[in-house]
């Protein structure tokens, strides 16, 4: 089992620390700070560079908590959240990734969340540093702190679509 929860762990915390990476540099594939913020603004978010920084950093540091097994539940809440702002930005598309869906991001969501309630495992620096096993009452408060920063995140961040205007007549 622990062999298992590792490769899930490197898995899933290289990709979301790598799509981060991708967010704030050119390395990976990436469009380098100002694609990514580029990137925010065609979404709608407010902060342009400051945005992208944050989400990047935020991805990075999570993910590679998450892949080193530290600190899982926090590690396991930025993955929670970064990737529920993710989710919202895609919702309109539909769940399937094909159509530019929030699949992807929802099984990031649930994975971490997975790893949140079993634990990092023995292979981590969690159980090297006895700090396992964490009580599951910490998976039920990273989901949580997850999808409310997250939410919150895209509630401040997100510009309004502009209202239509009207005539005088109150057509449009």
């Amino acid at each position: 089992m622990d062999t298992g929860i590792l490769i899930l762990r490197l898995l899933v915390g290289l990709l979301v620390a790598g799509h981060g990476v991708q967010k704030v540099s050119s390395h990976l594939g990436g469009k380098g700070l100002e694609g990514g913020a580029e990137e925010f603004r065609a979404d709608g978010f407010r902060g342009g560079v400051l945005t992208a920084l944050a989400a990047g950093g935020g991805q990075i540091g999570s993910g590679l908590l998450l892949a080193a097994g530290f600190l899982t539940p926090l590690a396991a809440t930025g993955v929670i959240g970064v990737m529920t702002v993710a989710l919202t930005v895609k919702r309109h598309n539909g769940l399937w990734v094909q159509n530019d869906g929030y699949e992807y991001p929802l099984v990031l969501v649930g994975t971490a969340a997975a790893l949140a309630a079993i634990g990092p495992g023995a292979w981590s620096l969690d159980a090297v540093l006895g700090l396992t096993p964490y009580p599951l009452w910490w998976a039920a408060l990273a989901l949580a702190a997850g999808l409310g920063s997250g939410l919150l995140t895209r509630l401040v961040l997100h510009r309004q679509a502009p209202a239509a205007r009207t005539d005088a007549l109150g057509g449009r």
